[in-house]
């Protein structure tokens, strides 16, 4: 089983900044590839950002040039640093990994979600 934590959400002006952290715990043997999601209320959820282990990013159109995803893979930790926030960037943001975790004698690769965290532009 994998934990995935994620933090750094908050209440942000217009332009603004603010950078968002993922960390995984468990019995992981590997985490291949991680991403942040987001859900406006009324919404699906959507894909922001994606990196592989190897470090291949891939961002959706409407945050290219002002996000940046990032991954320690031997602290299981990743981030999405997030510039000229806009307030269409309002929405609770989700990390989401692909890992291979023990489970009880034997492994289990899976697909796992944080508990999302809120972040909120507005004047």
């Amino acid at each position: 089983q994998v934990q995935l934590v994620e933090s750094g959400g908050g209440l942000v002006q217009p332009g603004g900044s603010l950078r968002l952290s993922c960390a995984a715990f468990g019995r992981i043997f590997s985490i291949y590839a991680m991403g942040w999601y987001r859900q406006a209320p009324g919404k699906q959820r959507d894909l922001v950002a994606t990196i592989t282990s190897g470090g291949t990013t891939n961002y959706a159109d409407s945050v290219k040039g002002r996000f940046t995803i990032s991954r320690d893979n031997a602290k299981n930790t990743m981030h999405l640093q997030m510039n000229s926030l806009k307030p269409e960037d309002t929405a609770v943001y989700y990390c989401n990994a692909d890992a291979l975790a023990g489970m009880g004698l034997s492994t289990l690769r899976d697909d796992y979600w944080g508990q999302g965290t809120q972040v909120t532009v507005s004047s």
